[in-house]
């Protein structure tokens, strides 16, 4: 595509300029950095292909898309490479099909290729789930939500905003002008995997992708993203010497800014997931940050296995949002033997399994980016504790799946035979998969000998 002083341009770039770089040295064991050399390895040998008709490279393609797929299995959108090559036009793609046609017996080795190398996962899933299907992303609180994606916040936020923690690739996206200019042949696919890739990028709904340097799940695009990078920068040379002048200034700010970033984020100045535009503002060139300052960081949410204690209620509004006394439970499970206030109490035995409980939607507990919640309830055992099977649950649901799951277990819990016994749950909630989550408070009793529960209360701190 380019001459040698180009591409050489467009490696320091890429490599100097980018969270590559910050992948590479400080996160050698993130797929991202080994997915970038296969992306460049499937535009290679599609190009080979295209111009020799070799199996041997159609093969060799197949094995590299099989092994991108088997690392992260949305990047089987690197098929689109090969598949929409030298497509630009209405001719050019019925061209396409014909050669596709014309060469179905490789076309069919391709594709064995593919199935093997994704049989392979297929059968470990097997060997140590028992399914020949098993999917591994079990937390309902994340997934994908392609109708509604994060597009904006992936590219501007200053959270993980792409084009705000690696700002020299608008530069490479601004290169698809020059891109469409000089080489229509390569930029319809090129474009094309670039759009399709950044809306499956941004439809995750941890579109920040958990402690990172930027935006981790672009890294590997790179490849594809050199060559509209590299017209840019061809774009830019025969331009007037004062615009080359500026412009490459920018690019050396922006490569300057994102290796001191790298440093920032390796030396805990930089957060991997808590960046808010005060705190970026605040640290932005500093070496040092103090304790104050990182008061204008997202709430953290990693208490490092420790149990969750709201120590601090400053600042929050206190409510009380629910309370249960079990003055109006179901008869058959209310009971005027032991109770802590009023005249009755819950009763719990085999022949119940859920308490009665709140249930509310994260969009009518608060409407910031987070809140606390306490929760309490009154137990009054009358077995010993062994014999009591039961949990104190805390928890929000999406789709009818529970997620950050939080709860006391009542055989582990410190309770005083025939006696009162207050427990208490405080816990942050998470951050929500959609505003229609909800939060559920509630005994789930699984053992046969009676227990009393009284006075369940529901306090938010938002």
């Amino acid at each position: 595509f380019f001459d040698d002083i180009i591409a050489a341009i467009v490696l320091l770039i890429i490599y100097f300029g980018t969270n590559f770089y910050s992948y590479t040295a400080f996160s050698a064991e993130m797929p991202h950095n080994y997915l970038f050399t296969l992306y460049v390895l499937i535009i290679w040998l599609t190009i080979r292909w295209h111009k020799t008709f070799s199996i041997k490279h159609l093969s060799l393609l197949a094995v590299c898309v099989g092994i991108a797929t088997l690392a992260r299995p949305t990047e089987l959108i690197s098929i689109l490479i090969p598949l929409l090559w030298g497509c630009h036009d209405k001719l050019s793609c019925g061209r396409k099909v014909q050669l596709l046609i014309s060469k179905r017996k490789q076309i069919l080795v391709f594709v064995s290729i593919l199935l093997s190398i994704g049989l392979i996962q297929i059968i470990y899933w097997k060997i140590f789930s028992g399914k020949f299907i098993y999917y591994s992303y079990k937390n309902p609180g994340e997934g994908f939500e392609f109708l509604w994606p994060y597009t904006l916040k992936t590219l501007f936020s200053f959270r993980k905003g792409w084009f705000v923690y690696t700002p020299i690739m608008i530069f490479a996206v601004v290169g698809f002008i020059p891109t469409f200019r000089k080489n229509k042949k390569v930029f319809f696919t090129l474009f094309s995997f670039f759009i399709i890739n950044l809306w499956i990028v941004s439809s995750w709904s941890c579109w920040w992708y958990a402690q990172s340097m930027g935006q981790r799940a672009l890294v590997q695009s790179y490849a594809v993203m050199a060559i509209p990078l590299g017209y840019f920068v061809s774009s830019i040379a025969n331009r007037a010497l004062w615009l080359k002048i500026s412009l490459t200034l920018v690019m050396l700010f922006f490569i300057i800014l994102n290796l001191f970033q790298a440093w920032q984020l390796r030396n805990n100045i930089l957060s991997g997931d808590r960046m808010t535009f005060e705190y970026y503002i605040k640290s932005f060139g500093k070496t040092k940050i103090n304790k104050a300052d990182r008061k204008l960081l997202l709430i953290n949410r990693f208490f490092g296995g420790l149990k969750e204690t709201m120590t601090n209620e400053n600042g929050l509004t206190k409510k009380i949002v629910y309370t249960n006394s079990f003055e109006k439970t179901n008869h058959a499970h209310q009971s005027n033997r032991y109770k802590h206030s009023g005249n009755y109490s819950l009763v719990m035995d085999s022949s119940i399994s859920y308490s009665p409980g709140y249930t509310e939607k994260y969009k009518d507990i608060t409407d910031k980016d987070y809140a606390w919640i306490r929760a309490s309830i009154w137990v009054y055992p009358v077995h010993e504790t062994k014999w009591v099977k039961g949990s104190f649950v805390v928890t929000f649901s999406h789709g009818g799946k529970a997620y950050k799951y939080r709860t006391i277990d009542l055989n582990m819990a410190d309770l005083t035979l025939h006696e009162w016994n207050k427990l208490t749950l405080d816990y942050l909630t998470p951050e929500v998969r959609s505003p229609n989550d909800e939060l559920k408070v509630y005994i789930w009793n699984r053992g046969k000998k009676e227990i009393y529960f009284d006075d369940l209360e529901v306090i938010t701190f938002d």
